[in-house]
């Protein structure tokens, strides 16, 4: 993992978040790239151009946010982008060739039982680039037991897997696989390939309605670390996935990180 980027909001926790980030991209060796990514909305008979006024406050801020915490000889560099979110963020991560985003639950400062803010709902929903969703206020340390949680182990995308393995080998972390075994299940959904089985220490088949629910059952007995989930459309975030905004009610994650790969199919 080489490249790690952190976009920035103006949520309370953006301090302690921008800390985690640079603690563990140390861990990797890792680049950093802090960023803010504005749009511009013009009225009829506007007159005065605001795009670099924008621009400049908005690496102002990402420069004296940098400077407030100890970047422990990190590489950090900030860059400001005007664009739509998402499409933009698509297009930054590919010039500059991030291997994972660190997000916080909520880039804004808004109501205390939203888990996930709209911004970081439609990066982890819209967007194909795996993520790792860092609870506010979290200090870093090292991870010691991943949860991967999956209805299928099915996979045809070529490296999917890629972050998941840089973590678990760089903290020599013990990475059970959770299997679910939902009404629709089939015999090929529990069948390991070559990549993931040099990835697993433990296997566990457990039998759900949905992922989601299997999830918080066994994370109650097993305290991860960190949860691994993979975006799939009408996977484990079936129940969240209509709205960009998930409330913490709805998804009780809010004590670990969770790193989300793009699809494996």
């Amino acid at each position: 993992m080489k490249t790690i980027l952190v976009p920035v909001g103006s949520s309370k926790n953006a301090k302690s978040h921008l800390q985690y980030a640079v603690d563990f991209a140390k861990a990797f060796g890792a680049k950093l790239y802090v960023v803010q990514i504005y749009n511009v909305y013009t009225k009829a008979g506007t007159m005065i151009k605001i795009d670099h006024i924008l621009e400049r406050e908005s690496k102002v801020f990402l420069d004296q946010h940098v400077s407030s915490i100890n970047t422990k000889g990190v590489e950090v560099y900030t860059r400001t982008f005007k664009g739509k979110l998402i499409n933009t963020l698509d297009q930054v991560c590919n010039a500059l060739d991030v291997d994972l985003i660190i997000l916080e639950p909520r880039t804004n400062s808004i109501k205390d039982e939203v888990y996930l803010g709209k911004t970081s709902g439609k990066i982890i929903k819209r967007t194909q680039i795996p993520a790792l969703i860092v609870p506010e206020g979290y200090v870093y340390k090292p991870i010691v037991k991943i949860l991967i949680a999956l209805k299928s182990a099915v996979i045809k995308k070529e490296g999917v897997l890629k972050p998941l393995s840089s973590i678990k080998n760089q903290f020599k972390a013990v990475a059970n696989i959770l299997l679910v075994k939902t009404p629709f299940h089939s015999k090929e959904d529990f069948e390991l390939n070559d990549e993931l089985l040099e990835i697993i220490t433990n296997k566990t088949i457990a039998e759900s309605p949905t992922t989601f629910q299997a999830v918080l059952e066994h994370a109650k007995a097993n305290y991860p670390d960190m949860l691994c989930v993979v975006r799939r459309k009408r996977g484990f975030f079936r129940n969240l996935w209509e709205n960009d905004t998930i409330l913490k009610k709805d998804f009780h994650s809010t004590t670990m990180p969770v790193l989300v790969l793009s699809g494996l199919k």
